[in-house]
């Protein structure tokens, strides 16, 4: 029903979609429990794995296992432009922390430099600027001039 409903609800934002079988909590496979994005419009557009990561993934995630109650793990796959919705399986910490620590694309149009802003380093780097640099300000992502 998950998958139905992010099939029909989401198909405008994230491309063409596909309800297909899923690994689930349990080492099990639930039938029709999984949803594949063929060619995600929000990671191809945008270019940038941190993006995609931090945007998209952590968020809806989120917003699934805390608010609704339900597990779900997204897979991206950064070089077909794939993901796949996993409703039912519970993130893994490993997988997790595998996905904040992706590396920047090749063609991602801010060459990286919003990583530490996503990453939350940024702010540590600061003590390391003189009074003359913008304090307490990101990077500026070339997507957003």
């Amino acid at each position: 029903m998950n998958a139905w409903a992010t099939l029909v609800g989401g198909t405008w934002l994230m491309g063409e979609c596909q309800i297909n079988d899923c690994e689930i909590d349990g080492n099990k496979i639930g039938v029709k429990q999984g949803l594949l994005v063929k060619r995600c419009r929000f990671l191809e557009e945008s270019g940038c794995a941190s993006i995609c990561v931090n945007s998209c993934k952590i968020p809806t995630q989120n917003f699934f296992n805390q608010d609704m109650g339900l597990p779900l793990t997204m897979t991206p796959d950064y070089d077909t432009f794939e993901c796949q919705f996993s409703f039912g399986l519970t993130p893994s910490a490993v997988s997790e922390l595998d996905a904040r620590q992706t590396p920047c694309l090749s063609r991602c149009p801010s060459s990286g430099s919003m990583r530490k802003w996503h990453d939350s380093t940024f702010n540590s780097d600061i003590d390391h600027k003189t009074d003359n640099d913008t304090k307490n300000s990101p990077p500026q992502c070339p997507l957003m001039k």
